[in-house]
């Protein structure tokens, strides 16, 4: 009873409504079929080139695009929850239609599912932030991606038995998700109210367009780019990585992603919350900077592999940097932008960073046709160190601005 107390004890006091967001990102995930198989659906049911795959994955990715600068804007002038329930409504529609048309046409409605979807993930992000402060927003965004790996523990390994004999039930399943985790949130969770007289100078609302006043806060820019970085080297688990399996176990492989992305779960629910008492004194930034590391590690080491067996080591190393990164990077986000705009300001850092998970593939699948996957590895080593040294120097650019902004208002 101890244990249990201790290791759930950062999430007491929490408002009423983040539990509530936590459950329907629990059944989300649980019902997240589709997408971690994107890649066996496409070189497999499709027999698309490891070129194509990519190339369509990565315009998959870039449909996210327009739906989420149009969630964000919508978002900041007709309230969260509303637009939410919409977008993630349609969106489980697109998806369950997937069940019932032909294989060749299911990759477009995908498209449109990430468009729909695009638009909800930036207003997400922005009622946890309205319905937080500093001083539990940590613990807030730990929950809800804590809800998200608990779903996700069980999801993909069930969709990775449906899918050989059981296809259609992949698209069926997510949609039901869908829509009762829209349920939860449309009847227990309350449009966010912001009281601005009890926020601080970073987060008083500004008057302005998005992009002046997002020019007003280069750090936030700077941070955005440097993670795009990071979110290119993770594109890799289920791309670079399916299709190194791939070549050894054929149709099996999406057997063995299950299990990776299984683990890769299982380890968020058992770490996170350690991790997060570990590193609880440091600066946002900081242990972003480490989550580099873990992704330095993690995938480099994946050139050495000749079996299966060591990806669970591997998975469990850049699962640490996962940790780092998602538990902290919606802190620093929304510690920065005014509550004014964080319906778009949550909205270009979604795109930003996705920009490197959008292109990852696009360029890896051209990569690994010229240079074979093995490659992959060291490139991604070298990127997430350079990403790491980045993230470090930001942090004491940060450190320079926000002190020159406390003299300047003390004067």
């Amino acid at each position: 009873m101890n244990l249990f107390k201790k290791f759930f004890s950062p999430y007491i006091g929490l408002p009423r409504d983040i539990y509530f967001l936590f459950l329907a990102r629990v059944i989300n995930s649980m019902g997240n079929f589709v997408f971690p198989l994107m890649t066996m659906l496409l070189t497999d049911k499709l027999k698309m080139s490891p070129k194509a795959a990519g190339e369509f994955i990565s315009l998959a990715a870039a449909s996210y695009l327009p739906g989420s600068i149009l969630g964000g804007k919508l978002a900041d002038k007709y309230g969260r929850k509303s637009i939410f329930v919409f977008c993630q409504t349609i969106a489980g529609l697109f998806i369950l239609a997937c069940a019932f048309i032909d294989k060749t046409i299911i990759p477009w409605f995908v498209i449109l599912f990430g468009v729909l979807n695009g638009a909800a993930q930036p207003i997400n992000s922005a009622m946890v932030t309205d319905l937080t402060n500093k001083e539990n927003r940590k613990q807030a965004f730990s929950l809800i991606y804590l809800g998200i790996n608990v779903g996700f523990a069980v999801g993909p390994l069930i969709a990775g038995f449906l899918y050989i004999n059981y296809f259609n039930l992949i698209f069926i399943g997510n949609a039901v998700a869908i829509f009762l985790s829209v349920f939860f949130i449309w009847y227990f969770v309350r449009e966010p109210e912001i009281k601005h007289d009890e926020l601080d100078e970073m987060e008083r609302p500004k008057e302005g367009n998005t992009f002046k006043v997002l020019f007003e806060r280069k750090e936030l820019l700077y941070f955005a780019l440097i993670s795009s970085i990071f979110a290119f080297s993770y594109a890799q688990v289920n791309f670079s990585t399916t299709i190194q399996l791939k070549d050894v176990y054929g149709e099996n492989a999406a057997r063995f992603m299950s299990i990776i992305n299984s683990i890769n779960a299982t380890v968020v629910i058992t770490f996170t919350t350690i991790i997060i008492h570990i590193t609880r004194k440091n600066k946002a930034i900081l242990n972003i900077t480490i989550a580099g590391i873990f992704f330095a590690i993690g995938f480099g080491i994946q050139y050495f592999f000749v079996s299966f067996y060591p990806y669970i080591l591997s998975t469990f190393i850049w699962t640490l940097g996962e940790i780092l990164h998602a538990t902290n990077s919606g802190v620093y986000i929304a510690d920065h932008t005014p509550a004014s705009h964080r319906g778009r300001f949550n909205s270009l850092m979604s795109i930003v960073q996705g920009l490197g998970h959008g292109i990852s593939p696009l360029i890896m699948g051209r990569f690994i046709q010229k240079y074979g996957v093995r490659n992959v590895w060291p490139l991604i080593f070298i990127l997430s160190s350079a990403a790491s040294i980045f993230m470090y120097l930001l942090s004491k650019y940060d450190k320079k601005e926000n002190l020159g902004k406390k003299e300047g208002a003390a004067i």
